[in-house]
């Protein structure tokens, strides 16, 4: 065990040799490397499951009552500044570790045949094993300026995957809004972690904690100084994980590839922002009303979320929002003090969300050659309907992971979002209430979303008076055929023959299977043992990774069935709701006409849903457009001033000057004709025309080398 914890060094490194050897291959070889996508894939998903691995042994020392173990290395000495590089292996890092891990494989997997026939199959593994040993360098970091650097790098991979289809427009605006709303999270993490240094001295995690401590306990230290530090430095975990009023970006970052938005949106870069929350949360806990920010920001962030997600018609973005709203639960516990209910909630909702987005890509990757290749029709959940019937395990996984989101026994979302609730009205009521009803509207737009998808009839048809065909196999989110070569869709109109997506291949459906076990059972591990709910195994566990931890749980099983009674109850009602709104409406009829299909039903789930609330849903809460109208316009008119005073004051003063020279001697130029006699004449004038006497000039002439002036 001892030779295992000396070696977590290498969990990040297989991931980084991977990519370095996908990258140079493609830089030197790129004709071969075509020939070996599965070469490649394997390369991938064989350094990341050997990650796994010495992961999942890590995992096994820390539950088997390991120590946690930190190795440094000296890395910058420079008089009182000495950096350190190394790794820290504790419970909160062993479990970010597996997560990453599992959840990394599975998307690997099913990513080989999602992108076979994709021209950036090689450069997307790159970008896919860069980013995975980005997140794992980041986890183990034992102190702020090695996360830091990781953090960076977690933000540059998932701007270059998230742009994979750079070519396409929105692509490219979405990895550059993800990008610059990073930007501005990091520069305030970066203040934070100067302000802390300035504070303490020190980037190690222990020795700030300890220096902290101290300071406060001999009041040395101004609280409101440590507050505008610790606000700053929770600013990084606003943006990357998503939070109000930082995210934007994540409904965009749906652009990607379906398996990014997996690996984002489960176990990666949403992740970090919590996971830091967590690590630094024992500071957070000595000043309340930086704990009062986090837990006010996670509330508004998760019931925001659900509100924007209830009318999407964009089953990935749906999906989005829907991160953004349990990002908010999970920021809420923490910032309530309830340690283990925010990480045990991260854990069970990456696997179910993962769940979620692959079985969201198996039907896009289905839909595509029948509806179109845009996302406006492939993603379009009024363009689907009826899929269990064609896509029967795809079907059944979504649904595993829907009612586990929507928090029903024995699922696991069931047993984390219970404890948040619970500790939620603990804590204040008017955080129970929009904690409870946020459930609520999670179970309404999650089976909205499955009810569109899979139940019903199949509303993808052309059929009849026009169908459009496409006789070029498409997979992915791609336009290229078999060959790597980009193709332009041949249609074919007047078809009568109905086409239906079929079921994916094996290697997409052995991830989704997979990640259906921990969906229903990873929530055991959570909960308590029968005389008593407090304490229970990963309560213990945790306890060793943070010095105030403040849990508060119900104290017997009977406590615990109440209060798990009422929160089933909020999520059924959901359910209720979305099956009598969508379930019969999805029955409907269709009208086609003139090549457009116009589904009866849009206009039955128009009218489910209030008017303000569909209008708020379908502008993203006019967020957005306010951040257009008060700061890109704004922004924009700055930039278009100081360009203009760039041009034509700066540039202007430089250009005059040279303009003025140049006409100068453009004017002067004329009033001389070259001659040297007549140089000499007006010289000689010149001369004695200043002597006091009178002189007039009546012959100049040379002779022998020798000016000579005839003068009376």
């Amino acid at each position: 065990m001892e030779l295992i914890l000396k070696n977590v060094w290498l969990i990040p490194l297989f991931p980084l040799l991977a990519a370095i050897l996908l990258g140079l291959g493609s830089f030197l070889l790129p004709k071969y490397i075509r020939n070996l996508r599965r070469v490649c894939s394997s390369v991938a998903i064989l350094s990341s499951s050997v990650a796994m691995l010495i992961a999942l042994h890590s995992f096994w020392q820390q539950i088997t009552g390991g120590p946690a173990h930190r190795c440094l290395w000296s890395w910058v000495i420079n008089g009182s500044i000495v950096l350190e590089i190394g790794y820290l292996i504790d419970p909160l890092t062993s479990i970010l570790l597996i997560l990453v891990t599992t959840v990394g494989v599975t998307v690997m997997i099913y990513s080989d045949s999602y992108m076979f026939y994709d021209q950036g199959y090689t450069r997307f593994f790159c970008y896919l094993s860069l980013f995975t040993a980005s997140m794992l360098g980041l986890v183990p970091s034992p102190n702020l300026i090695q996360t830091y650097i990781f953090w960076e790098l977690v933000g540059a991979c998932s701007y270059l995957l998230i742009g994979s289809w750079f070519a396409r427009p929105s692509a490219a605006n979405a990895c550059q809004k993800a990008f610059v709303t990073n930007r501005i999270g990091d520069f305030g993490l970066l203040l934070g972690i100067l302000g802390l240094y300035w504070i303490t001295g020190s980037f190690e995690f222990q020795d700030l904690f300890d220096r902290f401590f101290e300071l406060l306990d001999h009041d040395e230290v101004s609280p409101v100084f440590a507050s505008l530090c610790a606000i700053l430095f929770f600013l990084g975990s606003v943006a990357k994980s998503a939070q109000f009023p930082l995210h934007i970006w994540l409904p965009d970052a749906m652009e990607g590839p379906t398996p990014i938005s997996a690996l984002i949106h489960a176990a990666t870069m949403v992740a970090a922002g919590i996971f830091l929350v967590a690590r630094m949360l024992p500071l957070f806990e000595t000043l309340p009303f930086a704990m009062d920010v986090i837990c006010w920001t996670g509330t508004i962030t998760a019931a925001l979320g659900a509100s924007i997600a209830l009318a999407q018609r964009d089953s990935k973005k749906g999906l989005a929002y829907s991160t953004m709203s349990q990002l908010g639960y999970m920021m809420l516990a923490l910032g309530i003090g309830s340690y283990k209910a925010g990480l045990f909630h991260l854990v069970t909702h990456a696997y179910s969300k993962a769940l979620l987005f692959l079985g969201s890509g198996s039907v896009i990757h289905s839909m595509e050659p029948i509806v179109g290749y845009h996302p406006n029709r492939s993603q379009n959940m009024y363009f689907m309907g009826g899929l269990r019937e064609h896509m029967p395990i795809t079907a059944l996984t979504f649904l595993f992971g829907t009612l586990s989101l929507c928090g029903i026994p024995p699922f696991a979302c069931f047993w984390s979002k219970d404890e948040i609730l619970v500790d939620s009205w603990f804590h204040f009521p008017l955080l129970g209430f929009v904690a409870s009803s946020t459930a609520g509207s999670t179970s309404f737009y999650m089976f909205r979303i499955y009810y569109s998808t899979f139940e019903g009839n199949f509303r993808g048809d052309f059929s009849n008076e026009s169908r459009i065909s496409y006789s070029i196999p498409v997979w992915g989110d791609s336009t290229f055929d078999r060959n790597g070569e980009e193709t332009a869709p041949f249609l074919s109109i007047g078809n009568n023959r109905t086409l239906y997506p079929k079921e994916s291949d094996n290697t997409m459906l052995l991830p989704s299977v997979i990640l259906a076990i921990p969906t229903l059972f990873i929530g055991f591990v959570g909960i308590a043992i029968p005389q008593q709910i407090d304490p229970d195994f990963l309560s213990y566990w945790l306890h060793s990774s943070i010095n105030s931890f403040n849990n508060r749980s119900s104290e017997t099983i009977l406590d615990f069935l109440s209060g798990a009674t009422r929160s089933v109850s909020i999520a059924s009602c959901g359910i209720a709701a979305a099956f009598h709104s969508y379930e019969s409406n999805s029955l409907r009829t269709m009208i086609v006409a003139e090549r457009t299909v116009i589904p009866r039903f849009m206009h039955s789930f128009s009218e489910s849903i209030p008017p303000i609330l569909r209008n708020w849903s379908h502008h993203r809460g006019y967020i957005d457009e306010l951040y257009d109208s008060f700061f890109v316009k704004n922004f924009r008119l700055l930039v278009r001033f100081l360009s203009f005073i760039d041009q034509w004051i700066v540039d202007g003063v430089v250009n005059g000057i040279g303009v003025s020279s140049f006409l100068g001697g453009e004017g002067l130029k004329h009033t001389v004709g070259g001659r040297i006699p007549t140089y000499l004449f007006f010289l000689v004038s010149r001369t004695f025309m200043s002597s006091p006497y009178s002189y007039t000039i009546q012959t100049i002439f040379i002779h022998d080398n020798t000016f000579h002036a005839i003068v009376s």
